[in-house]
């Protein structure tokens, strides 16, 4: 399962990251790797982006993004 299908409320642990360019460089630099604990917070009003959890810190992910993100519940 992918972070991107995560409702708001729904909480799992990071698996991998399947991208391996900027963007993965750039969810590392923000703080997602495996095995941290991430929690969907809420969706935007047009679903896009949605505000997560992570270490006590919020950040916002585009869904787009949010799908290179593999959790486990």
């Amino acid at each position: 399962m992918t972070l991107d299908q995560l409702k708001p409320g729904d909480a799992g642990y990071v698996k991998k990251l399947s991208s391996r360019d900027k963007l993965g460089h750039r969810l590392l630099c923000m703080g997602v790797y495996p095995g941290l604990h991430i929690k969907v917070i809420r969706n935007a009003p047009m679903q896009d982006p949605m505000e997560v959890e992570l270490d006590g810190y919020f950040i916002s992910l585009r869904h787009n993004e949010a799908r290179y993100v593999e959790v486990s519940s």
